[in-house]
């Protein structure tokens, strides 16, 4: 499970932004988003947390990586 903290993102747009960039990258990832406290949540297939914040930052958002563990 990889954790980013996401203080930009404020609205439905913006979790739908993020998830489309994190399955860009990896299709088969499980994405989940609680908008109350900015966080993102992602079980990975094969994507990893370099990558997946840079998805996540090309899509115009500031992720702060929360967490990491495999």
């Amino acid at each position: 499970m990889i954790v980013f903290t996401v203080k930009d993102m404020t609205c439905n747009h913006c979790s739908g932004a993020i998830t489309r960039a994190v399955l860009l990258l990896d299709p088969a990832a499980k994405v989940r988003i609680d908008l109350s406290s900015h966080r993102v949540e992602i079980d990975p297939a094969a994507a990893d947390a370099a990558g997946l914040g840079a998805a996540i930052t090309e899509a115009g958002y500031t992720p702060v990586l929360v967490s990491a563990a495999a």
